[in-house]
């Protein structure tokens, strides 16, 4: 790439807390002089826990965002619509070459909107990704944005024969890898050790206890924590869980909302939890590594789980990450108590199933990308065009 060829400008665009995680390696890459790139970064304030923001910046070292749109909280309309409305001025003054977006969350699909309907080029990574399951907001987050992006970048395979079944053209598709995992193996070294966490909110005795083996718990999705009934049965059997190997339950603020509302804070209560506030990135990955086992409704901790070889347990019926359980430690059991206790079973008594790291969650996914845009933006077609070549793989 030529050093004297002006820079483009690509503005990139985080809202929520899995953003902040995708983003960190991008802007790293985008750095390297070679790429010719230039980046602007918006925040939107999706997610507006001011401390929480700080913590992840400082942590993942991010450069503090050029412009906050602090949108903050509301319904998924509300949000939304308010996302765009403070977006599109910022087009019109920065006139990027392109706005690229990461994930599935309201800012995605928000921002994608306003800049194709202003003719600028949208860059989607982590695209392709499909749950099949359209009552989940995300999912309708993915496939709206992906069907307005002109470069699409994928975490997996599957994630190709997903796009293409929906009609996207092959050449704006490029197979990447997990630039999530770019975050987890940079950081790695960094992470907090558990008995730091552990032994900043538990007395001794309990700290010990916990050290000997702990699982983490992780539960926000609306159909885990909206239904009273539903609630309390994975409660309940998670319960039975802690009492065998105990539990770190980092709580979203939403669920420790839902949980108190439903009065169920007192199956919470005693030797087996350690409910905790939203933790840093850092601490969550020195949790993580040391784990005997994972249950969760994220997305994004299926991945790193199978990343580190931690037994993970979704709490769903289905998941938009497949490969986590083709070929990493995930094991979807939906909400069924009894499958649930037999795939804990089977992890700490048998160790679970074993997994492997899947192609290209090698760490570099984030120069892929970056070496993919420069080739697709230094090209003579303008922004915009659908037209433009695509990248070498």
């Amino acid at each position: 790439m030529s050093a004297t060829r002006t820079p483009a400008r690509i503005l990139c665009v985080v809202g929520a807390r899995p953003n902040f995680m995708k983003i960190a390696p991008i802007i790293r890459a985008f750095a390297d002089p070679q790429y010719g790139l230039e980046v602007t970064l918006v925040h939107t304030g999706q997610h507006y826990d001011a401390a929480m923001k700080l913590a992840l910046f400082e942590q993942l070292k991010i450069p503090e965002p050029d412009i906050d749109l602090g949108v903050g909280s509301g319904s998924h309309a509300v949000q939304t619509a308010e996302i765009m409305k403070r977006f599109e001025p910022v087009l019109d003054e920065m006139q990027p070459r392109a706005v690229l977006v990461v994930g599935d969350v309201n800012s995605t699909i928000a921002c994608a909107l306003v800049a194709v309907k202003k003719g600028i080029a949208v860059i989607h990574v982590e695209a392709g990704l499909r749950s099949g399951d359209r009552a989940m907001p995300e999912e309708i987050n993915r496939v709206l944005t992906d069907q307005i992006s002109d470069l699409l970048f994928t975490t997996e395979r599957s994630a190709e024969a997903n796009l293409l079944r929906e009609g996207i053209a092959k050449e704006r598709i490029h197979f990447a890898g997990n630039v999530m995992i770019d975050t987890l193996r940079y950081n790695l070294d960094a992470a907090v050790p558990a008995a730091v966490t552990i032994g900043a909110r538990a007395d001794a005795d309990k700290t010990a206890r916990f050290l000997k083996g702990f699982g983490i718990l992780t539960l926000h999705r609306p159909s885990n924590v909206d239904d009273r009934e539903v609630l309390c049965s994975l409660l309940g059997v998670l319960g039975e869980i802690a009492r065998e190997t105990p539990l770190v339950f980092p709580l979203h603020p939403r669920t420790r909302q839902r949980i108190e509302a439903a009065g169920l804070g007192s199956l919470l209560d005693g030797p087996d939890f350690i409910c905790t506030e939203p933790q840093g990135y850092l601490e969550m990955l020195g949790l993580m590594k040391q784990a005997k086992l994972v249950l969760t409704d994220s997305g994004g901790i299926q991945e790193e789980t199978t990343a580190l070889g931690i037994p993970c347990v979704t709490l769903r019926e289905n998941t938009e990450r497949p490969i986590t359980a083709e070929q990493g430690t995930n094991t979807i059991v939906g909400r069924d108590p009894a499958k649930i206790r037999a795939c804990v079973a089977d992890i700490l008594h048998n160790g679970g199933k074993a997994g492997r790291v899947p192609e290209y969650w090698d760490g570099k996914a984030a120069e892929r990308i970056a070496a993919a845009i420069a080739q697709w933006v230094h090209s003579a077609a303008p922004a915009g065009s659908r037209a433009w070549p695509a990248p070498t793989p």
